[in-house]
């Protein structure tokens, strides 16, 4: 049997829970951040949701999150043109680094660079000024960047993968439920006519 091409059945349940939570396109390209981008905003290519794009946004996404760096929603806007990604998607996923989670993510982030880098890691201050955690970033850094590109590959593979999968399982489950609904309407038809 030969599986169906699933991008042509994409009128599915991913696409819709996705564009119920997807942020607004119109209200992204009205960013302060974004309105730079200009013209590129209007390509349609960049608002599609379909498996292939929506893959790569989880992907861009996770690892820009990961990066220690301002301004990461533009970083993520940026790849999401560049790789023909769904760009709001992309955008939105960077907000997993926040003022609640920020900490937890580059601590873990750091402890792998140490781990493998093999260097001890040193007890991080968090709750103290910008001065002293400056300080603390010429001992911490090389760790604390490395951690965070592994951690951001690594939770951007993983999540392009899930995405992709259950997309498909979706759309094949969608697939073989009509198949088999056209196969009930064909019986009752033939136990009509006899």
């Amino acid at each position: 049997m030969t599986t169906p091409q699933c991008d042509s059945l994409s009128v599915t349940m991913p696409r819709r829970f996705i564009k119920r939570y997807a942020p607004d396109p119109e209200t992204l390209k009205q960013t302060r951040h974004l309105r730079w981008l200009g013209r590129s905003l209007e390509d349609p290519n960049c608002w599609h949701i379909n498996r292939q794009s929506v893959a790569r946004a989880f992907l861009i996404g996770c690892i820009v999150a990961f990066l220690p760096i301002p301004m990461q929603m533009l970083v993520a806007a940026v790849c999401a043109l560049r790789f023909h990604a769904n760009l709001p998607i992309a955008a939105g996923l960077v907000w997993m680094t926040n003022p609640v989670t920020f900490a937890p993510m580059f601590y873990a982030a750091y402890r792998v660079g140490s781990a493998l880098l093999n260097i001890e890691p040193v007890a991080i201050n968090f709750d103290v000024g910008l001065g002293a955690l400056s300080n603390q970033l010429t001992d911490i850094w090389l760790p604390l960047v490395l951690g965070c590109v592994v951690c951001g590959v690594m939770t951007g593979l993983l999540a392009h993968a899930i995405v992709w999968r259950v997309w498909r399982w979706q759309v094949l489950s969608r697939w073989q439920e009509r198949k088999r609904q056209r196969k009930l309407r064909r019986l009752e038809r033939r136990a009509e006519t006899h």
